[in-house]
This record gives structure tokens, C-alpha cells and sequence, in this order.
């Protein structure tokens, strides 16, 4: 598949809009956000059109010390429905499983029961059937299913297509691309997509796109990849998010042609709690140290302690990185 998908102009029915801020923004400020801007989030949500909402990690409590994250790193059944109560809206609720980091056979109620609607499971390339396991229990369990594949911008291509065809051949709903490092650019990122979306079209799939920030190209990687035909769009109010961030809400409800998306309630979030955030000292966002781990393809914990320390010496901080390139 060669061809875009639509026009600028043109309204894609089969787009869908994740809103990550709880999930990924929480990686800011250790999950630790108060019930009441979750709880205007999902309302700011629901009046903005937004497809799905994930609330955040279903991480394993024996692995994590639940004294030293916020709820969202848990996502226990109860926390959310105190939020959401039976989620009488269109809006579905996801929530995130990392490979190896969760307790999915025990953690996981039957759909039946829980007020969840999609897992998204998290792994690498090498980490595929264990991902796949993962898929099948949860589709047993009656959850629309993800599988959000991270770092490929380092993967192997020919271990790619073979991880592309293992997950596509499993009960999985969605394929993610996921451009972990925030180093692809619209013209890689628009091969990659094409790829994935030849996989998952042959097995009646969708495709999603998670971006990052760092070369300020997630919104542009957002609408370039699905303009090929990818449907599942992420996004971040204010692209908060791990280390430079994510694609931000406000950009792509302001660019999608669907009068269902809605910007006006997601200003007044912004302007009520987002902007509260920073005062806070909570940081997020594009900034030099991050687009040096873009442009160099690797994981941004270097930038991330870079920022935590506050430093500004962006030029011996680029020397380092090229000495251990």
C-alpha cells in the first residue's frame, strides 16, 4: 500500500483519538496526579470527542512499591471507577501492561466485570510471545487488545516483520508503531506505517501511531503516518509525556475535520490544571538534551538525568554522547 488515505479536507470515520496524559504524562510526576484533574480530564474527554481515554499502568504490585507512585501506576479496579463510575459516555477506557512488569493473570478481572475496555500491552521486539500470551488471555478475558511495539527505530527490520507477522497472526486488535526515542521523521515514519499497515490490513487489523517529541516531529509523524491509513492516533494534553513528550491533544483536535472533536473544553483544562502543573515544577517538552537522544536514536534516560539536574552545559552534555555513540 503505496496511496494516502483521505485528504486534509476529508473526514476519516475510522480514526480513533487515545488521549495518554495519565499514562504517559504520569512518567512526570510519579502517577501522582490529585482525583480531581484525572476526574476533569475524563470529563474534558468525553465533551471533546476523544475515542479512548487511558488511565495508566496496570503495573505489578509486587514488583513496584505502591508507597512510591501515585494510583495510576496500578490502576486498580476501584480507583478507576471512582473516577468514571459505570462510564455511561461513548468514551471506552484503556489502560497500559508492560511484558514482565505486570500480573495480567491475576490483576485482570473478565471484561464482564471491569469498567476497562482496551489493554494496551507494551513490549520489544524480543519480548513478542510473551506479548502474545498476553493478547490471548486478555481476548479470553473479553478486552479490545493493543500492541504497542516499542523502540523499533532500533529493531532489526527482518525481526520486525517477523514480530509484525507473530502479532498480527494472534486475537490482537491494534498494532502500534511507537517511536519510542522521538527519532523518526515523516519520511520514515510514513515507510514504516506502510509496513505495518500491509501486515495488519491481510489480518483485518488497525494500526495506531504513538510519537514522541523529541526533534519536535510528533504531531508531524502523527498525520503524515496516518495519512497512509493508520487510524489510532495518540495524543498528550499540552504533549505532556516522558522526557520531550508527546503529540499534543490540542494540535490534532485542532487538525482532524470531524465535528465530533471538540478544542474549546480542552483549552479550559489547560488553562485550569495543565498550566498549574508547570508552575508546580512539573516539566515536559521539546528542549536540546532531547533532541540530542532523537537525533542520536537513543532512550532518553540520559536527557531525562540531564534535566533533573538541571544543567544547561547542552554542548559538553552533546560531547558526551557522541563519546559513547
Amino acid at each position: 500500500m503505496t496511496s494516502r488515505k483521505g485528504n486534509l479536507m476529508g473526514v476519516r470515520r475510522d480514526v480513533k483519538v487515545v488521549d495518554a496524559t495519565v499514562r504517559d504524562g504520569g512518567l512526570c510526576n510519579n502517577f501522582e496526579f490529585t482525583d480531581e484533574f484525572v476526574r476533569e480530564l475524563y470529563k474534558t474527554n468525553i465533551k471533546s470527542g476523544v475515542d479512548y481515554m487511558e488511565f495508566g499502568y496496570k503495573a505489578s504490585r509486587a514488583l513496584f512499591d505502591e508507597k512510591k507512585f501515585g494510583k495510576w501506576k496500578f490502576c486498580r479496579e476501584e480507583d478507576i471507577r471512582g473516577i468514571v463510575g459505570e462510564n455511561v459516555s461513548d468514551m471506552k477506557i484503556s489502560v497500559m501492561a508492560d511484558v514482565g512488569r505486570c500480573d495480567y493473570k491475576t490483576d485482570f478481572l473478565p471484561k464482564s466485570e471491569s469498567v476497562i475496555d482496551m489493554v494496551r500491552v507494551a513490549c520489544y521486539v524480543h519480548q513478542i510471545p510473551a506479548a502474545v500470551e498476553m493478547i490471548e488471555h486478555l481476548h479470553d478475558l473479553g478486552y479490545e487488545t493493543c500492541c504497542n511495539i516499542m523502540a523499533v527505530s532500533q529493531a532489526n527490520m527482518n525481526q520486525m516483520e517477523e514480530a509484525l507477522e507473530m502479532v498480527c497472526d494472534s486475537s490482537v486488535d491494534v498494532v502500534y508503531l511507537v517511536d519510542s526515542y522521538g527519532s523518526l521523521y515523516p519520511e520514515n515514519a510514513s515507510a514504516l506505517a506502510r509496513t505495518y499497515l500491509a501486515a495488519a490490513e491481510k489480518a483485518g487489523k488497525k494500526v495506531g501511531f504513538h510519537g514522541h517529541n523529541n526533534q519536535n516531529l510528533a504531531f508531524a509523524n502523527t498525520i503524515e503516518t496516518m495519512s497512509y491509513g493508520i487510524s489510532y492516533l495518540d495524543a498528550t494534553a499540552q504533549g505532556m509525556g516522558r522526557g520531550a513528550g508527546n503529540c499534543a491533544m490540542e494540535l490534532l483536535l485542532g487538525f482532524l475535520k470531524n465535528p465530533k472533536y471538540n478544542l474549546y473544553s480542552l483549552l479550559i483544562f489547560i488553562e485550569k490544571y495543565m498550566l498549574p502543573l508547570r508552575e508546580q515544577g512539573i516539566t515536559w517538552g521539546f528542549d536540546l538534551q532531547y533532541m540530542f537522544t532523537g537525533q542520536l536514536n537513543r532512550h532518553p534516560r540520559e536527557a531525562i538525568q540531564f534535566t533533573a539536574e538541571n544543567r544547561k552545559d547542552y554542548c559538553e552534555f552533546y560531547k558526551s554522547l557522541l563519546d559513547n555513540f
